[in-house]
């Protein structure tokens, strides 16, 4: 199929995917590179073989899990013309996302309740890589957020129907994205110690 082929409407639809698509691909090259190197320093004699990722981060796990599948039926409720459920589903998918950063934060406070900083006397390089991996996917969890804010306003002012919905299927594909990255880190950090 020709790229260059077809309606003004039809090229730009194409070129946004592939522009969200480059993005995606730099992100996996950052987030491969940061995990590379936890691996690298993990030969380390103060390397921490032994911890525990805390509890918070599980439960991130699962409401990351529950929001992907609720903008996944927010999506379907669309194509089917249901305005109703598709604003309900979008604003559980806010609440989850929200509650995933929060539950984020706890996670954090929990390894400093077990006694590591991310800097100072009492930070450990273990958990400073913990830190950085989360921290970077907070941030990107944040862009989805302000994406999904920007979704709902429009799905307010109906800009989006079952033919038209580019910006509802752009953003969509960033959640999943941050959302299924997030269950990569955490079997990784669960796993690979």
């Amino acid at each position: 199929m020709d790229l260059t082929q077809g309606t003004i409407e039809e090229k730009t639809y194409r070129a946004k995917k592939v522009m969200l698509w480059f993005g995606i691909i730099s992100l996996i090259m950052s987030f491969a590179g940061w995990t590379s190197a936890f691996i690298v320093s993990s030969t380390r004699p103060d390397w921490l073989s032994d911890f525990q990722l805390p509890n918070a981060f599980l439960v991130s796990t699962i409401l990351i899990l529950l929001s992907s599948a609720t903008f996944f039926m927010a999506k379907q409720m669309l194509k089917k013309g249901n305005r109703q459920a598709t604003t309900i589903l979008l604003l559980v998918t806010l609440g989850l996302g929200i509650a995933f950063v929060v539950n984020q934060f706890a996670g954090f406070r929990q390894i400093i309740e077990a006694g590591y900083n991310f800097t100072g006397p009492t930070s450990n390089i273990t958990m400073s890589y913990v830190y950085i991996i989360a921290v970077m996917h907070i941030i990107h969890v944040i862009v989805g957020l302000i994406c999904l804010i920007v979704v709902i306003y429009n799905h307010f002012k109906q800009k989006y129907s079952a033919s038209k919905m580019l910006g509802f299927e752009l953003a969509a594909t960033f959640w999943h994205f941050v959302d299924f990255l997030w269950v990569y880190l955490f079997l990784f950090l669960y796993f690979f110690k």
